[in-house]
């Protein structure tokens, strides 16, 4: 029986120039689709459509919430949430659920989780935020934390991965390294190159995805 590849989805070709060295191209397919979630659901759904994969993970870089996730750590996903979507109230945000418009919340396939935790068992678990916006400001980043308790880390891509993962029938992940501490906006506090360098570092892991 044929082994189909995971296929490995980043947001930019930096991102993707990173992994492609430390991965064997036929059991992992690295393709950047796009920042955001709508290039990202776009660019998952036209190469799912068009070669067989076994798994779809959202990998990259991402801000850590301060507490949770440390700067050249490594995050998994329980789930990806689509932190934005929904409406603004004089009470406060409202979700797409309480909208009824449908889920907010994706939940990581099960057993892509495990493998990748007994892979990488230093990582931090737990939900990943996917925003449209990066946060930049410390109110902002304080809604966040106390809306959602368990997110260790937010990106831009993951929901929209997801999606369109769901929508083919293929198990998804999301895997990201942590560049830098969510919170105002501090461009030279950033480490990406200790966050690529823990990137490369895990992404062996996708190899062995079942």
């Amino acid at each position: 029986m044929t082994l189909h590849p995971v296929l490995a989805v980043t947001a930019v070709a930096a991102e993707a120039d990173a992994l492609r060295p430390v991965l064997d191209p036929a059991l992992v397919v690295v393709e950047a689709v796009g920042v955001g979630p709508a290039a990202a659901a776009a660019g998952t759904a036209r190469l799912l459509a068009r070669s067989d994969y076994r798994a779809v993970v959202s990998v990259g870089i991402a801000g850590g919430f301060p507490g949770r996730a440390d700067v050249a750590g490594t995050a998994l996903a329980t789930r990806t949430i689509a932190a934005d979507l929904g409406a603004e109230s004089p009470d406060g945000f409202l979700p797409i659920e309480e909208l009824g418009f449908g889920s907010s919340v994706l939940e990581t396939d099960a057993a892509l989780l495990k493998a990748l935790q007994a892979a990488l068992p230093h990582a931090i678990t737990g939900d990943i935020l996917t925003l449209s916006t990066v946060t930049g400001t410390a109110g902002t980043t304080a809604r966040l934390t106390t809306r959602f308790p368990d997110a260790v880390a937010e990106a831009m891509e993951g929901y929209g991965v997801a999606i369109a993962a769901a929508g083919a029938g293929v198990p998804f992940a999301e895997l990201r390294s942590i560049s830098n501490p969510i919170g105002p906006r501090d461009r030279a506090a950033w480490r990406l190159a200790d966050a690529f360098a823990a990137l490369r570092a895990a992404a062996p892991a996708l190899q062995s995805l079942p």
